[in-house]
């Protein structure tokens, strides 16, 4: 995160945990016509994945945070507040959550260039807390990459596993060709969208 959303995730974690949700982390994105402040809220691991992050959660933390943000101004200007579940392609905010996501992937950006590269994607091998690295598995080689140097990073999701993945059409067999209507075969092509990231306000 850059250091203007961490002193707003910071601020705002306190007013989130109040609502019985955990404010993973957030994204401070400045533009001239106004900046978006976009939150990311789950529910605590313990009451996972018996409850999910619902509309009702995300409207509840917009309201509460819209309040505080009013009296604490840490924006000059106008933005716009989002409020999201974290998805499938879930982003990772700490060492900590990259923790809980060893053996996935990950598509990550650097903020400096790291063996030429500002993005990598690879597995996430293991986090050492002690240096403050996350190791990657990228082009079957390790690559350790200082979590102060990661910009942003995303889960990448197994749409195979999830069971999302574009499938081929079943093309009929080759047959004898008889005349006369009616002999087509409807193709069984299905198709499968990215799973929503989620609800936002």
């Amino acid at each position: 995160m850059s250091d203007k959303a961490t002193e707003i995730a910071n601020l705002l974690t306190p007013t989130v945990q109040a609502l019985g949700l955990e404010l993973l982390g957030a994204e401070y994105l400045p533009a001239p016509g106004g900046a978006t402040l976009r939150l990311y809220i789950d529910v605590p691991l313990a009451e996972q994945p018996e409850r999910i992050v619902n509309i009702d959660d995300c409207e509840r933390v917009s309201r509460e945070v819209s309040a505080q943000m009013d009296v604490e101004d840490p924006i000059s200007g106008n933005y716009t507040l989002e409020v999201s579940s974290p998805g499938v392609d879930r982003p990772l905010f700490t060492l900590a959550q990259f923790a809980l996501h060893v053996e996935e992937s990950a598509k990550v950006g650097l903020k400096l260039p790291q063996n030429g590269r500002r993005r990598l994607q690879g597995r996430i091998v293991r986090v050492d807390e002690a240096t403050g690295q996350v190791v990657f598995l990228v082009d079957n080689a390790e690559m350790a990459v200082d979590f102060d140097n990661i910009d942003k990073a995303r889960i990448l999701p197994d749409w195979a596993a999830l069971g999302l993945a574009p499938q081929k059409p079943n093309k009929p067999k080759p047959g004898p060709k008889k005349a006369g209507p009616g002999n087509k075969k409807p193709s069984n092509e299905s198709t499968a969208g990215k799973a929503a990231r989620g609800v936002s306000e």
